[in-house]
């Protein structure tokens, strides 16, 4: 009979993964107040070109100009308090210059086109950060909590870490944990990329958010629900998003005297015109003509959203970039070194060779069953692999640093270290006092570990380098295969960071990627720091820069190329907003620069560059990362 608590016979349908809910239109109040500014103008308009009475289209233009204008006015009016000059003002004050010479059309299109740019602002801003929030709409509200062979649904807030809860075929896990009873396939694409779904077995670590397949599975709650991958995720890219760069800082910085210089120059070619007799209406349509394509709002937005977009992409694919400082970084790293366990080794043991009796290797799984030893995991593990049987064991006892000791089936069993003459960890199964065989176990090298080296081979131009603590003959066994030759082994923390110094003084930006504590000082130490965040200390998720959350040492080159790939993006914006400020310009000072043809230049740039940035926020981009383009 099926177990009250796994039955699954009354469960639903694997649900299909809800989408990433975007933001509406109406829900952003720039969005409204730009509508609410074009209606108004668009109703004027007409009235005006007709030749209607101001009091038919006065009030029209009226509410065009405050709806469109009083938000970006009042922040300028702000920022204008505290000493600084915001480019917003120097558009709004364009517009009312313009009004205030009869030119009520030219202003309000200046208006409109302003409030139409910022509602394309906030909105690309917003579903940048929607990309990322939207993780959060996949846990479940509710859990089936365990007591005991009860069952009881509770809101997942109010879960805690030890709970017990019961996951059924097509449900959400609802939160970080590992996988007490039950087997399954969970679809983890929300939080690791992996295209195919997971095979999870007692002991397995399971993420919250994912969809579990066809198996129910009994989960231990190992973290809290703020302290899961997914609110890890979108903590991290709030807190990124709240960063600015060093390009951005630098910008902002010259940014002020900029506008400073602008509005100087307006005022200049304002009066010195006058002082020679020109007409008051061509001059100070020219002066705000001027004023409003000098204005450097494009360059103010090349910047950071190729940055932020970079982040929430990576974020979607398991690498967490804790800031838009660190996004920058990572594409300029000319050096990598890599730890060697638990970075470019899984960490754990495995059984490589029997030398001896086969059958040995079940008589030391049976042995080893009660012991919680690592090797003693690995060597159950390979005998139930290979599909042995294990017979059951009696009066089980455990000296550390000897081995165990049990009897089974009438013989006696021991299992020890063995001599120091193997390059790699050896026990020997003794039975009744006679040496049977010798088991050898050794870490074993990560699924596309030589590929990832060569990526980042070819994207620093340097092969990366080894920095272990192990010994040179376990480092040359793991270093040869994965294709690297430069090997530093038998290194304590402090040894590393002496490496990573080393590099940097002689002009190197160092990347250093690790798990442990031994590696926490040379990820800071490091012009940049990656942790592997799966088995990755606590002491290393902290210290380092960016975290890869899926356990493929492939997503580090990958968001190396996806930051370089910002980086263009960047130099881009600022090559178009750049020539598009300098052409608008040359033709207003040279030429007779119509007013809404500025405008439509001006901020046709602006939207150009923001939306140039935004193109990091495709899979796509993330796919061309993988591939290293």
């Amino acid at each position: 009979m099926a177990s009250p608590v796994l039955d699954s016979a009354a469960t639903p349908a694997a649900a299909a993964p809800p989408p990433a809910r975007r933001t509406r239109l109406s829900e952003l109040p720039e969005v409204r107040w730009a509508a609410l500014s074009a209606l108004a103008f668009l109703c004027a308009l007409p009235l005006d070109l007709a030749g209607a009475p101001a009091w038919a289209w006065g009030p029209l233009y009226a509410v065009c100009y405050t709806a469109g204008g009083w938000e970006p006015g009042l922040a300028g009016l702000r920022a204008l308090r505290e000493r600084s000059l915001d480019v917003d003002l120097l558009m709004v004050v364009a517009a009312l210059g313009a009004a205030a010479i009869g030119q009520y059309l030219d202003g309000g299109l200046l208006i409109v086109i302003f409030a139409c740019s910022g509602a394309l602002e906030a909105l690309a801003t917003r579903r940048t950060a929607d990309s990322v929030r939207g993780l959060l709409d996949l846990a479940p509200e509710k859990a089936v909590r365990l007591r005991g062979s009860t069952e009881e649904a509770v809101d997942v807030a109010a879960l805690r870490v030890g709970d017990t809860v019961l996951v059924r075929p097509g449900e959400r896990l609802p939160a970080d944990g590992t996988v007490l009873h039950g087997a399954s396939d969970v679809d983890q694409a929300t939080i690791t990329g992996e295209s195919l779904p997971a095979s999870k077995a007692p002991g397995d670590e399971v993420f919250a958010g994912t969809l579990n397949g066809t198996g129910a599975l009994r989960v231990r709650v190992d973290k809290d629900a703020g302290e899961s991958v997914i609110a890890r995720i979108v903590a991290l890219v709030e807190e990124a998003s709240a960063t600015k760069a060093p390009t951005q800082l630098f910008i902002e910085k010259i940014e002020q005297r900029y506008s400073v210089g602008v509005v100087v120059a307006t005022l200049a070619l304002f009066t010195v015109p006058l002082l020679f007799g020109a007409d008051l209406t061509t001059t100070l349509l020219r002066a705000m003509t001027f004023m409003i394509v000098a204005s450097p709002c494009a360059v103010v937005l090349a910047t950071m959203p190729p940055l932020l977009s970079a982040i929430a992409t990576a974020g979607r694919h398991g690498v967490l970039v804790k800031s838009a400082v660190v996004m920058e970084r990572l594409g300029a790293v000319d050096r990598v070194a890599l730890d060697k366990t638990g970075t470019l080794t899984e960490g754990a043991p495995r059984l490589v060779e029997v030398r001896g009796e086969e059958s040995a290797l079940a008589l030391a799984a049976a042995a080893e069953r009660s012991s919680e030893h690592p090797l003693a995991r690995a060597i159950v593990a390979a005998a139930r692999e290979r599909g042995l049987r294990i017979p059951a064991a009696s009066d089980f006892s455990s000296v550390p640093g000897e081995g165990v000791r049990a009897t089974v089936q009438g013989r006696d069993v021991r299992v020890r270290r063995a001599d120091g003459s193997h390059a790699d960890t050896a026990v020997e199964v003794v039975v009744d006092g006679a040496p049977v065989a010798v088991l050898v176990l050794a870490d074993r090298l990560r699924d596309g570990a030589p590929e990832a080296v060569a990526a980042l081979t070819r994207l620093t131009g340097t092969a990366p380098t080894l920095l272990t603590g192990d010994n040179a003959g376990a480092a040359a066994r793991i270093a040869a295969p994965a294709g690297l030759t430069d090997i530093r082994s038998g290194l304590l923390p402090q040894d590393k960071v002496a490496a990573v110094r080393e590099w940097e003084r002689a002009g190197a930006k160092v990347l250093v990627v690790g798990d442990g504590v031994n590696d926490a000082p040379a990820l800071a130490a490091a012009h940049t720091g990656v942790a592997m965040g799966r088995a990755g200390s606590d002491l290393a998720l902290e210290t380092a820069d960016a975290v890869v959350v899926r356990d493929e040492l492939s997503t580090v080159p990958a968001v190396m190329a996806l930051s370089r790939r910002a980086r263009r993006l960047v130099v881009q914006n600022l090559v178009i907003a750049g020539t598009c400020i300098g052409a608008l310009v040359v033709w207003d000072l040279a030429g007779h620069l119509p007013l809404p043809l500025g405008v439509a230049g001006h901020e046709g740039s602006t939207v150009l560059v923001g939306l140039n940035g935004l193109r990091l926020l495709r899979d796509a981009a993330w796919r061309k990362a993988m591939a290293g383009e």
